[in-house]
């Protein structure tokens, strides 16, 4: 590892630029559990502190951050529900951001992805749960997860912003902000992805969810979009 400058992101705590040896400008997180890279991220080194390179290509929400999505409801110190959250990729860095103080709720169904999630976060990250639970019957986890301050959906399933709104309506407090990364794929592949997102927001939109933005994520994942929204049901 060697000195490289870093800088706060504007507008997210949390979340940094770090500026490499070529000139090039990349996300990065600081380290929750220093000396260990998660995926084979990049490690650097600004004084006493270590960050997380935050590779794009890895992981839709830094895609949909590069891309200018806003608001980003992942803060220091929330409680995030992080519904598919695979090998933990992704979940790794919203851990570095919400800190100790925060938690991450990580729910998946494959118990392949569920045993690399603790193997790999699990061990030495106390602000991560596991859930070896399916998204679609939120009900079954209500023993472990209470009110969360935001909820994160990347399940690659139908329906998948139904998905969010019953878990949203089971756990999600008033007023507080989501984001739903949608696979058009995933949902039907028989209509166009703009047509699947408009039909997915429209959900959204039925189920108390005010959107406050919508991003496309091309390069970095194709046929995705990131839905940013605050859940205003009462």
């Amino acid at each position: 590892m060697r000195n490289i400058d870093v800088d706060p992101h504007a507008e997210l705590r949390g979340v940094y630029w770090v500026r490499l040896e070529d000139g090039s400008k990349r996300l990065a997180t600081l380290n929750l559990d220093p000396g260990r890279s998660v995926y084979g991220e990049r490690l650097i080194r600004a004084g006493k502190k270590e960050y997380r390179v935050w590779d794009a290509y890895r992981s839709k929400l830094a895609a949909a951050i590069l891309k200018g999505i806003n608001p980003v409801p992942i803060y220091f110190g929330a409680k995030v529900l992080y519904l598919g959250s695979a090998s933990g990729t992704t979940a790794s860095h919203v851990s570095d951001i919400v800190a100790e103080d925060g938690a991450v709720y990580c729910v998946d169904f494959a118990s392949r992805a569920m045993r690399e999630l603790i193997s790999s976060l699990c061990a030495d990250r106390r602000n991560v749960y596991p859930i070896l639970e399916d998204a679609r019957f939120p009900e079954r986890y209500s023993r472990i997860v209470g009110t969360v301050d935001s909820i994160y959906c990347d399940i690659a399933q139908p329906e998948q912003a139904r998905v969010l709104a019953d878990n949203a309506d089971l756990y999600l407090k008033r007023g507080s902000g989501s984001m739903l990364a949608i696979k058009s794929r995933s949902v039907d592949v028989t209509l166009s992805p703009s047509d699947v997102f408009q039909r997915e927001i429209q959900v959204l939109n039925s189920r108390g969810f005010e959107v406050k933005s919508m991003i496309r994520l091309e390069p970095f994942d194709r046929d995705h979009a990131m839905v940013s929204m605050m859940y205003k049901r009462e």
